[in-house]
């Protein structure tokens, strides 16, 4: 290292130790005399606090959050997304076991977990297991830990695998007909006929399989999904694709085919999807096909830009279709992803030519890519820094953006407050007599009424009349300034009383300098540090009103996030004992952001006092 460096990194340390700890050398009297202004007292007085400095500190770092955070996290307050609900913080949604490398022989992405299979016929799981309170896929079948499985796929709520002898193994929530298989499939199970299956595929509780003689087997729930099969698609299939509530499939003549019964938005097949397919993908919302010219024929619902086909060289030889997004492998070894990207699913990485793509898989939000090296390269969703609520957003991105709407509130309601009480204690402290008489009867008259219970009365009338939450959140910030200005009306009537006798007033008054000048351009600014004291601690009170009345329900309700009501929707005890992230949070960065207000107002409160001067 450097001269030069080690003076920089000196000098970077010697910083931030002054910063944290401040200095402990004795100011000399011509240094300290330099330092008599009222406001570099404070400022000194206040820095050489330990406490305070850290909780400036801290405070800025929050702030920063909430000011640059939304635009870092943008929140989409339509979002919903019941695959990744209530998925635990970190990121290990992909974290394979390490007994899979160099030994894949199938992945099955799911919703926000993976399953896979190694080469000596091994089951693997990993990520977010938990389907419901009571079930998880993590306890895999003992009969499929002592088979030799050779296929795995993975829906919304289940898993199946097939063995090698042609059995099918289910697991997961199949309370709704996910494990009923059909007649024809169970029956051969039970007389030990394998049917030889080659593809395996599963969605939203229902599954289907393709045997090598094109026989195609469809089951789970019928209720819900399009699974009956015409009597033209029972055979002569080569491959089954899966979307949200219905399949459609590819024959062994080339034509993609929509073999259920519903008319949808999938069901009509272009007519250059009728012939020369070679392979088939489905998303949640779209149907793609593959021609024998490289070229791709998508049709359904594609509003996550499903057909913006990225350029590449080469022809596309393979596709899988993921939540929202399609991945692809050309004849050049080139991996192609396009679609929504919303969890990084799309950033397919560079393909070494030393290193070519073996096979990949592609599932809801997940991709991963099986080199011939054996090594594993995997994009995409990975979890969530702070997990996700009941509804599967992201805790991070609400906690951002309440704490924007929580500040928000509190500062616009202290900002009211204090132009009112600054106006009115400044008169009735200046003036006196029946103007004072007046103001005072006033403020005592706003402070006796209750805040909280007026607040909830007028949310409670406000929540039928006013159906925009941007209105109530504006009428909050009015409410809360007009109803908290009292007690700094009262304090800086108390200062301009001491203030208004002393020498420079009368000099003003002698100059000429007109009432109004005087109250607010010469005594005001005298007592500002005052008014900057009780500024903070009422910004802490204004936050903890509004997230008490979110909390209670009658504040700024969601999918609007604040803090509070962030807090309300984990007020249940399933919540508190599994889900503890969600209240944690929320509850632990507000307390830090109040403790820190309040911190920094006692620390200016002993900074303007006079006898924190004395040595």
């Amino acid at each position: 290292m450097s001269i030069d460096q080690k003076k920089k990194e000196f000098f970077l340390l010697r910083w931030v130790k002054r910063l944290l700890w401040g200095s402990n050398r004795e100011l000399s009297v011509m240094e300290e005399e330099a330092l008599q202004s009222p406001f570099r007292m404070v400022v000194k007085n206040f820095w050489a606090k330990r406490l305070s400095r850290i909780a400036v500190i801290v405070f800025a770092i929050i702030l920063l959050i909430v000011i640059i955070g939304p635009i870092l996290l943008p929140i989409d307050l339509s979002y919903q997304d019941n695959t990744q609900t209530h998925v635990a913080p970190g990121y290990f949604l992909m974290k394979m076991p390490k007994e899979m490398e160099g030994k894949v022989r199938a992945i099955a992405p799911g919703t926000s977990f993976g399953v896979g299979v190694d080469t000596d016929g091994d089951v693997h799981t990993w990520g977010h297991l938990q389907v419901t309170g009571v079930i998880t896929l993590e306890d895999v079948p003992q009969e499929v830990r002592d088979a030799n499985i050779v296929d795995i796929a993975a829906g919304y709520d289940h898993v199946v695998a097939l063995d090698d002898k042609g059995a099918m193994h289910i697991w997961g929530n199949t309370r709704l007909d996910q494990a009923k298989l059909p007649r024809e499939l169970t029956a051969a199970m039970e007389a030990g006929e394998n049917l030889d299956f080659i593809q395996l595929e599963a969605a939203s509780q229902f599954s289907a399989a393709v045997t090598r003689d094109g026989k195609l087997f469809v089951w789970g729930n019928g209720n819900l999904n399009d699974i009956k099969i015409k009597k033209a698609y029972t055979e002569n299939i080569a491959k089954v694709a899966t979307n949200i509530n219905n399949y459609f499939v590819l024959t062994k003549d080339g034509e993609a085919a929509y073999a259920g019964f519903q008319q949808n938005a999938f069901s009509t097949v272009p007519e250059e999807a009728k012939s020369g397919v070679v392979d088939i993908a489905s998303t949640s919302f779209t149907n793609a096909a593959l021609k024998e010219d490289g070229s791709i024929i998508i049709w359904g619902n594609p509003s996550r830009g499903e057909r913006n086909i990225p350029e590449h060289t080469g022809k596309i030889i393979s596709i899988q279709g993921g939540r929202y997004h399609y991945t692809a492998l050309t004849d050049t070894g080139e991996l192609l992803s396009w679609g929504g990207n919303q969890f990084g699913q799309t950033n397919a990485p560079t393909v070494d030519s030393k290193d070519p793509i073996k096979q990949f898989f592609t599932g809801f939000y997940q991709n991963y890519a099986v080199h011939e090296s054996g090594k594993i390269s995997g994009w995409g969703l990975k979890g969530y820094l702070l997990g996700t609520d009941q509804f599967g957003r992201d805790v991070l991105t609400r906690l951002v953006n309440g704490g924007r709407v929580t500040m928000t509130v509190g500062a616009v309601s202290v900002v009211i407050s204090m132009i009112i009480g600054i106006i009115l204690g400044g008169l009735a402290g200046y003036f006196g007599g029946k103007i004072d008489m007046l103001i005072m009867r006033l403020a005592e008259l706003v402070g006796s009424v209750p805040q909280l219970p007026l607040l909830l009365i007028l949310s409670a009338v406000l929540a039928s009349r006013v159906p925009r939450l941007e209105d109530r959140m504006y009428i909050i910030m009015v409410v809360l300034g007009l109803l908290g200005w009292t007690g700094l009306a009262y304090t800086v009537r108390a200062q301009i009383l001491a203030q208004r006798e002393m020498e420079y007033v009368n000099a003003a008054k002698v100059l000429g300098v007109r009432e109004g000048g005087i109250i607010f351009k010469h005594i005001i600014p005298n007592v500002i540090s005052v008014i900057i004291v009780y500024a903070t601690i009422a910004f802490a009170s204004s936050m903890l009103i509004e997230s008490s009345l979110s909390y209670l329900g009658f504040g700024i309700v969601p999918p609007t996030p604040t803090w509070g009501n962030m807090l309300t929707g984990a007020n249940d005890s399933i919540v508190i004992q599994q889900y503890w992230w969600r209240w944690v949070f929320p509850s632990l960065i507000f307390s830090i952001c109040t403790v820190c207000i309040n911190l920094i107002g006692d620390g200016l409160r002993d900074a303007i006092d006079p006898k924190s001067n004395e040595r």
